[in-house]
């Protein structure tokens, strides 16, 4: 099956890889977070133990790690400046922050800062790690607490915090990825993705406000990863948003009408009954149920992993 965005093709491939059945991922399985290696091999963190699954370039099961993580969230892969590459990893109960090698080895861990705002009963459940590769500052989101983005310096020392209020755009309702920008070879720009508020927000490594966009095209903008020029943006309500390199909607892969319709007036559940956790045969090849998180391949290919219990869904598209 071939889909488009109106300029580039794809061809969708499901299955190509799918979580273990065991008990825990028959109850859940969520699928999260989703990344390539260097090497070509794919790393998908889902809610079950383990968590994280490391799948070959032809989808084969190849090992796993990650009992700490039962209910892994966000994912994401990040390179050092000696070509070593690790792991962010989230769960957004236990509240653990952790980098890890690709092997599973865990090289440190970021506890939640000690604000105000927590000693005094505020919620606490970070969703998704990143690391500046200018300076290896460590920002932690924390969407599903506070709505607050956390500013850590290497060494995991709390340095700021972001609430939103920094810039024109207001406050943050659910910054529920980050991701840091270098398109363009530009500096890096964190990207936030104000969920609830259906935005992105942008600020530079220090934490200063510099623009936000993407109010008039999403709906519910989950994720980031890009390929050359183009940001890809997995929208909740069943859809894969595609930006060029201004940050200008180019359009949308597996667009699943039904619920990006009934997400743009709201939540799906009412008028879909039971989304995202619908029958196997209301899940269609072809469109897009629940997509949280997003990969790209070294040679263009797009992983997407989708909210879905039980065991998740891994759709893999192939340019064409």
């Amino acid at each position: 099956m071939i889909i488009s965005d109106g300029t580039h093709h794809y061809e969708w491939i499901e299955p190509w890889a799918s979580t273990p059945d065991t008990p825990p991922s028959r109850e859940n399985g969520r699928t999260h977070g989703v990344a390539e290696s260097k090497t070509g091999e794919v790393y998908v963190f889902h809610q079950s133990t383990p968590a994280v699954l490391v799948f070959d370039s032809q989808g084969g099961l190849i090992r796993t790690f990650g009992d700490e993580y039962p209910r892994a969230h966000g994912l994401r892969l990040v390179e050092a400046t000696d070509g070593t590459e690790y792991l962010w990893l989230t769960d957004e109960v236990s509240g653990r922050v952790a980098k890890v090698t690709l092997r599973g080895e865990t090289v440190q861990t970021i506890e939640k800062p000690d604000l105000p705002i927590y000693a005094g009963g505020g919620k606490y459940s970070p969703t998704w790690a990143e690391e500046n590769p200018a300076n290896g500052d460590i920002w932690v989101a924390d969407g599903y607490g506070s709505s607050l983005v956390h500013r850590h310096d290497k060494s995991g020392s709390y340095l700021s915090s972001l609430d939103g209020t920094e810039g024109a755009a207001g406050k943050f309702s659910c910054p529920h990825s980050i991701f840091f920008d270098t398109r363009g070879g530009k500096e890096p720009e964190l990207y936030i993705t104000d969920r609830a508020n259906r935005r992105i927000q942008v600020y530079d490594g220090s934490g200063t406000f510099k623009r936000a966009f993407g109010a008039e095209f999403l709906i519910h903008p989950c994720d980031f990863a890009v390929h050359g020029e183009f940001l890809y943006i997995p929208e909740l309500f069943g859809r894969l948003a595609v930006l060029d390199g201004a940050d200008h909607l180019v359009g949308y892969l597996g667009e699943n009408r039904p619920i990006s319709e009934a997400g743009a007036k709201g939540w799906p559940g009412g008028e879909r009954g039971g989304w995202p956790n619908l029958p196997a045969d209301q899940i269609l090849k072809g469109q897009f149920n629940s997509p949280h998180g997003v990969g790209t391949g070294a040679d263009g290919s797009i992983y997407v992993v989708e909210w879905i219990a039980p065991g998740g869904r891994i759709v893999k598209l192939a340019p064409v």
